[in-house]
């Protein structure tokens, strides 16, 4: 949106939780800029392999997806069911 965002700290990205707290908060905002933001964050987050092993695919490949862009449809899929469900079952 107009408002200006603090860019996100791919530190604080340290379980699975983070993650989808941070991925659900983008998508929830819709700001293309915002998303990108976002899933270059993840692409450097520590708890990224846990999140490669929840969508079945190796560390190496989703960051590099991650980091291009380049995912297609089951992987985003895959991806927000990881997001659905830390958001439903850790609030």
């Amino acid at each position: 949106m107009t408002e200006e965002t603090t860019p996100i700290d791919p530190a604080s990205l340290d379980s699975l939780d983070a993650i989808a707290d941070c991925l659900a908060e983008a998508f929830e905002d819709g700001d293309g800029a915002l998303i990108t933001a976002a899933l270059q964050a993840v692409a450097q987050a520590p708890a990224l392999g846990e999140l490669a092993a929840s969508v079945g695919m190796p560390r190496d490949a989703l960051q590099a997806a991650m980091t291009a862009g380049e995912f297609d449809m089951d992987l985003t899929l895959e991806i927000m069911k990881v997001v659905d469900l830390h958001m439903s079952g850790g609030k």
